[in-house]
């Protein structure tokens, strides 16, 4: 039987991910996992796919642009901002980057849950990174 928890956003970031994005993690369950990505103003992230895991993302604040191509389907670059919700199947590439005064800031299911280091790898993206 899975316990019942409950989880508080943090105000610092738990990691950085693959893609040079801040993480806050939330929490997991067997079937998913969700955290906060957050890139701040002006940054564009490194171009990334995961090996095992897909994700949804809801932007939260901010704006900016993502990038996605997979072997199956053309390139799409999408305006992203508060509200707006897109999904990152299996094996997609991606990069975001964030345009203005705020952070971008996004919430992400990743199913199944987030597996650890290794999971991402760095590919070539549209743009150039600006992240360390």
């Amino acid at each position: 039987m899975t316990l019942f928890e409950t989880a508080r956003l943090s105000h610092l970031p738990d990691a950085t991910a693959p893609d040079g994005s801040n993480v806050r993690v939330l929490l997991r369950l067997e079937g998913g996992s969700l955290a906060v990505f957050e890139l701040p103003p002006g940054q564009t992230s490194r171009a990334v796919a995961h090996r095992t895991v897909e994700e949804i993302w809801f932007f939260l604040s901010g704006h900016g642009e993502m990038w996605r191509t997979q072997d199956a389907q053309p390139e799409t670059i999408v305006p992203v901002k508060s509200g707006v919700c897109l999904t990152i199947p299996l094996g997609t590439r991606f990069q975001f980057r964030s345009f203005g005064a705020e952070p971008l800031s996004a919430l992400g299911v990743t199913m199944p849950p987030w597996p650890g280091e290794g999971e991402a790898v760095l590919v070539q993206g549209k743009w150039e990174p600006t992240v360390r």
